[in-house]
């Protein structure tokens, strides 16, 4: 079981938003939720690039106090998941930015020039 020792800044009567690289048993996705609930937070969401959800992640995801929880399609979602999961396709993403690589295209324009730093 994960166990989170302090949440780091204010997060009192606001909106918290947990990102990571992908939830997996969401053992310490539940901890950190339920954390920063404790600490004060309105309301919780979660975003993950890959949705594992292994073990018992459903139940964890049910227990976490999480209002959302977002990840992507690229890894199939199980039956029984809580509908407090959305998933958004990467598809057409991927497919367009593949073909601009391999045309020499930029990429950029993926992205309407917004991953631009300068």
């Amino acid at each position: 079981m994960a166990e989170i020792g302090y949440v780091i800044g204010d997060v009192k009567g606001r909106t918290a938003v947990i990102v990571d690289d992908m939830i997996d048993t969401a053992g310490t996705l539940k901890a950190a939720a339920r954390t920063v609930l404790e600490e004060g937070a309105s309301s919780v969401y979660a975003a993950a690039t890959h949705g594992v959800f292994s073990g018992d992640a459903f139940e964890n995801l049910a227990e976490s106090g999480l209002k959302e929880i977002v990840v992507t399609d690229t890894i199939p979602m199980r039956a029984g998941h809580p509908e407090n999961i959305r998933v958004l396709p990467c598809a057409e993403l991927l497919t367009d930015s593949i073909r601009r690589i391999f045309t020499d295209d930029s990429v950029s324009e993926v992205f309407g020039g917004e991953n631009q730093l300068f």
